[in-house]
């Protein structure tokens, strides 16, 4: 039997992978899916099995997940098509008889405002319903959100957001990824909803760890959600993207993004990412090219 990765094309799916061979899943076991598989040549030279999977047909799910015992369905980015695309995921697992679904969501889904949890929230109640064993991972904001923001940050001297003093648990991609090879390679964890997330900082103190790592003055400029918008769209971001990403700031000033467990930690194993290594990476990868 075969552990299946979707979005193995994406940055999530291709660490789980990687994960996953690294503490041991025989590579014979280890499904590699996507839409292009061109992007997974690489996986297919290392000997994992490379499958195409496209959430809106499902004829190539069927195909894509047969022989499947652990499907990782990693939640789709395109807003307004994630609940469709995760429905027939979900749908197409249970004709393969996949006995364990775990899905990542987003922290807090249950009660976030944000319009990016309306959609996890639905996802969740669908596999609930459809009485697949699963496991929820309810990833919290990833620390490469901000490390992406570098160039700008830099070039401005300031970090922007509308977060105002709340309170953000984020970690890095491989901490999420662990977390997800964890859950589909032991036992005792089907039927759990777990809260994930980092050391939680305000960005007024991110602001203040990347003046630390960069030892240059480095300011947080809160402006209100619209401003924001505006201000990501003339970054160079989709307008509606720039939207998404204020709304989450609005978010995280509620407190749907903290989570003050520490689910994470316990599945991993070890101390998850923190923004002043996030940071201290992001710098030294960008010195060295």
């Amino acid at each position: 039997m075969s552990t299946v990765i979707t979005g193995a094309s994406g940055q999530l799916g291709r660490l789980v992978v990687q994960e996953l061979l690294a503490t041991g899943t025989p590579v014979a076991q280890v499904v590699a899916t996507g839409r292009d598989i061109d992007k997974l040549a690489d996986l297919a030279r290392e000997g994992v099995t490379v499958r195409r999977a496209d959430f809106a047909d499902p004829v190539t799910l069927d195909d894509a997940f047969a022989g499947a015992d652990a499907l990782l369905l990693v939640s789709t980015t395109t807003v307004g098509e994630r609940f469709d695309n995760h429905r027939n995921a979900i749908d197409a697992a249970a004709r393969a008889g996949v006995s364990r679904i775990v899905y990542t969501s987003i922290v807090n889904a249950s009660t976030a405002r944000m319009t990016l949890a309306d959609e996890h929230r639905r996802t969740e109640d669908y596999l609930r319903d459809s009485g697949a064993a699963f496991v929820i991972l309810r990833n919290g904001w990833y620390l490469e959100n901000y490390t992406d923001q570098l160039p700008m940050i830099i070039r401005y001297g300031a970090l922007l957001g509308s977060a105002h003093d709340g309170l953000v648990s984020a970690a890095g991609r491989r901490d999420y990824a662990a977390a997800a090879a964890a859950v589909l390679t032991q036992d005792g964890h089907l039927g759990a909803t777990y809260e994930l997330g980092g050391t939680p900082f305000t960005l007024t103190e991110l602001a203040a760890t990347i003046s630390d790592v960069l030892g240059t003055p480095i300011a947080y400029q809160d402006m209100s959600v619209a401003d924001y918008a505006g201000a990501l769209t003339a970054a160079g971001l989709p307008p509606e993207m720039a939207a998404s990403v204020a709304d989450a700031d609005a978010g995280l000033a509620r407190g749907e993004l903290f989570t003050g467990g520490d689910d994470l930690v316990k599945l991993i194993g070890r101390p998850a990412t923190t923004a002043h290594e996030a940071f201290r990476h992001a710098v030294t990868i960008g010195e060295s090219r």
